[in-house]
């Protein structure tokens, strides 16, 4: 079987999106897949990762040119985006368009799911499946232990509705608190801090043993469809907040783990009575053992 994916890999730190593409790539073939990124006459399936154009130049566009000259070709499209989560105005409109012709949709979050197909959705074969993470490189270490309460987040994106309203309070909450808090930004920023340790962009190992020290970990993103920063947070197995719009955030850290107001956070952090989340995220293993179900299956 051979399978065309969208997007290729990139290397170093980048979004959640990415380490699915690179997983795909890695696991697939042990299910006896081939994976290409260019068109040839003898695709089986199209796994679009996202319609629109990249440096591949194969958008949604390309993709039903190629559909009409081989018909037999089902198109899996996996979604991870809408116009809330970055305040555009075409996004899901066009997610919708595409639905019109997908085989089958993959949604990061059932709150991603629940989004659009309370919007209008056509396809009529529609699955759920998170991000795995790797568990070797996320999981539960030593803390920095200097009597202090040390705060973390870390994004890919600096785009503001990844929670920048929330750690700008922070920031300036742990200012005037340096004697009990620290607050660590790891990833593009956008130069607001005053108070707030930043550390540049890391993926892999390096990012585990970095998040794995923090006493607790807060995303102040919103509407956020499946946000890979959370699971690599709960595989650290650091009590994690997210702000109750978060949209999947909420959904993987759990309603118990929520904060409606930056006053509310700053009591939950006051008391310092942190919670283990419930939820356990899965390898890639298993990630990708349910997406290779789904291809074989079509």
């Amino acid at each position: 079987m051979k399978v065309l994916i969208n997007r290729k890999p990139v290397d170093g730190p980048w979004g959640g999106g990415n380490l699915l593409v690179r997983a795909l790539c890695e696991k697939l073939p042990q299910y006896g897949i081939e994976i290409v990124h260019q068109f040839s006459d003898d695709i089986d399936i199209i796994f679009m990762q996202d319609p629109r154009h990249s440096d591949l130049k194969i958008s949604v566009n390309e993709i039903l040119k190629y559909k009409n000259f081989r018909r037999s070709v089902k198109i899996v499209h996996r979604v991870n985006e809408c116009d809330a989560r970055k305040g555009t105005e075409d996004m899901d409109t066009l997610l919708r368009e595409c639905s019109k012709h997908t085989s089958h949709t993959i949604f990061v979050s059932n709150w991603m799911k629940e989004y659009h197909t309370n919007r209008g959705w056509f396809c009529g074969e529609n699955d759920v499946i998170y991000n795995g993470v790797d568990l070797d490189h996320f999981q539960p270490q030593e803390k920095i232990n200097n009597n202090k309460i040390n705060i973390v987040t870390h994004h890919w994106s600096n785009n503001r509705m990844k929670g920048f309203d929330v750690y700008e309070a922070i920031d300036q909450f742990v200012g005037n608190n340096l004697d009990k808090f620290t607050f660590t930004y790891v990833g593009r920023e956008l130069g607001t801090f005053k108070n707030a340790t930043v550390i540049s962009p890391k993926f892999g190992k390096n990012l585990g043993d970095e998040l794995a020290q923090y006493d607790v970990y807060v995303s102040g993103t919103k509407f956020d469809p499946g946000p890979n920063h959370i699971l690599e947070s709960l595989a650290c197995e650091i009590p994690t907040y997210v702000h109750s719009n978060s949209g999947g955030a909420v959904e993987f850290a759990g309603d118990d783990h929520t904060f409606n107001t930056i006053e509310q956070l700053f009591d939950l952090l006051k008391e310092k009575k942190f919670k283990k989340n419930s939820m356990i995220p899965y390898s890639w293993d298993a990630c990708i053992q349910r997406y290779a179900d789904i291809i074989e299956g079509l």
